[in-house]
């Protein structure tokens, strides 16, 4: 837990960090940070609903810990910590609804300790709106019960950016230390790449600027990232050929990195699309990407407001991490999916905050009910695309994974049963749902050969899934075949099948 400070608030490009801040004089209600994480969490499990079944992403995560289904393929981009975090439910209940209300409690405890993180740098009625705002985005409801890592990134990289503030403002400030430390072995634990982004700007800042250079906080930083990052970097010299290897597999997986400009592919995505690879297709109305737009001009004013009242850091911080976190995403990869961008809302939530409240209460006295009655106005127009998109965004995910579920019955009609082995499209998911094992002899997730394959197709059921239209793979082709939607299921001998 992070404690209040009370020390003067005064800029620290000109006082040095030790009276970096001050306790706010107007600190509101204290309470409005838990209030905004508890309608975080009513939000997921209103909205989302917590009968969605999982996703192709969430099903491998789900599986490396799950005693209900055998662990999936792990590629070389993934880390280990989210299905960690799932392990406590996920390895002994098979219970979609109980694992969706577990991560939405916890992801609202998550937010709620982020926001703390923050207590004195700013007034808590604009902590609290930066964690409204943030919590309100349609991708960040969507992916707070999911299990998926790129939540915990957001969280992390916002409770460590406050943290490192507040230490730094405080020598003898333990828990914001201690809260450093555990962001940033966070950030790391959830996908190590996106660590070395968003703590860029906080080593730049320890090693760059002499009034900034103190041990301690830059030992927390590197011991959190460090902890965090060694699960990761010990599995890839045993699984991968060492961590220059893992590194190259995991950019072809990605498409290769490189210099790509990905700005219209993330537009494309704000329409709902959960994963937007091929990208293409028109870029989305404005009513649904003219908050995307906002959100730079409004941290500009932020930041201008933050040097004007000679606070600049607080404020420059964030923005300057935000900004190397999206580098990958905007600028060096070949795709887009709207979670990728999640630590850059989360960063960018706080000034935007203050440059909302600020345009509001600086307003002269006689406009300001008509300033804050078009922020009021904005916002609920902002509200309301934000949850349209959700709403669509959940329907087209609880469809594909019902008709998911509905294959894995028709494959135990078949005989495909446990222990079994699945391959082809889909084949991951959808063995994920049945029980099976998936196998893959080509593509980003190959894990076997074809001999391998039909070696254990003589006496396990295994079935290879392909679009109706399109002719068996070789191996299957002496398979008998059913048509269900729009796959069609070659399934082995071996699976026992009655001829109807």
């Amino acid at each position: 837990m992070v404690k209040p400070l009370n020390v003067p608030l005064v800029e620290a490009e000109r006082h040095g960090p030790r009276r970096a801040v001050r306790t706010s004089r107007r600190t509101g209600d204290r309470r409005w940070p838990a209030v905004v994480a508890a309608g975080f969490v009513l939000a997921q499990l209103v909205l989302v609903r917590p009968g969605m079944g999982l996703g192709w992403d969430e099903a491998v995560y789900v599986s490396q810990v799950s005693g209900h289904a055998p662990a999936a393929f792990f590629s070389a981009p993934r880390a280990r910590g989210i299905s960690l975090l799932v392990a406590p439910i996920a390895s002994w209940s098979s219970s979609t609804e109980l694992l969706r209300i577990y991560l939405a409690l916890l992801s609202g405890l998550g937010l709620f300790l982020a926001l703390r993180a923050w207590r004195g740098l700013f007034p808590v009625r604009v902590v609290a709106l930066g964690g409204a705002l943030f919590a309100t985005l349609w991708v960040t409801v969507f992916y707070g019960p999911e299990v998926m890592p790129n939540y915990w990134v957001a969280i992390g990289a916002l409770a460590g950016v406050g943290c490192l503030l507040r230490a730094q403002a405080d020598r003898s400030d333990r828990a914001a230390l201690w809260g450093v430390g555990a962001s940033t072995a966070l950030l790391a634990w959830m996908r190590p790449t996106d660590a070395v982004w968003v703590t860029l700007p906080l080593f730049a800042l320890l090693l760059c600027v002499r009034r900034w250079r103190r041990p301690r906080p830059l030992a927390a930083l590197v011991v959190g990232l460090a902890t965090g990052a060694v699960g990761w970097i010990v599995e890839a010299y045993v699984s991968f050929g060492g961590l220059s290897a893992r590194l190259a597999d995991a950019s072809r997986i990605q498409g290769g990195l490189g210099w790509n400009i990905a700005v219209g592919d993330q537009l494309r995505s704000l329409r709902g699309q959960t994963l937007c690879r091929p990208c293409t297709g028109a870029i989305p109305g404005p009513e649904l990407i003219a908050w995307w737009f906002a959100l730079p001009l409004l941290a500009a004013i932020g930041l201008a407001v933050a040097v004007r009242s000679r606070r600049t850091t607080r404020t420059l911080l964030p923005l300057a991490c935000a900004t190397t976190a999206s580098i990958p995403y905007l600028f060096m990869i070949g795709y887009a999916a709207p979670r990728f961008l999640l630590p850059f809302y989360a960063l960018l939530a706080i000034p935007v905050a203050d440059a909302l409240t600020h345009l509001v209460t600086t307003a002269r006295p006689a406009w300001r009910p008509v300033a804050v009655t078009l922020a009021a106005l904005a916002l609920a127009g902002h509200l309301a695309v934000q949850y349209a998109v959700l709403e669509d965004a959940v329907a087209r995910s609880t469809a594909a994974r019902r008709d998911w579920a509905r294959t894995a019955s028709e494959l135990h009609r078949l005989g495909v049963r446990p222990p079994c082995v699945l391959t082809g499209s889909e084949a991951l998911p959808i063995a994920f749902y049945a029980g099976c094992s998936s196998a893959q002899t080509h593509g980003h997730n190959a894990s076997t050969t074809r001999a391998d394959l039909l070696r254990t197709a003589q006496h396990t059921p295994t079935a290879t899934l392909a679009a109706a239209e399109d002719d068996p793979p070789e191996h299957a082709r002496d398979w008998p075949s059913h048509r269900f939607g729009d796959l069609r299921i070659h399934v082995s001998p071996s699976a026992g099948l009655i001829q109807h």
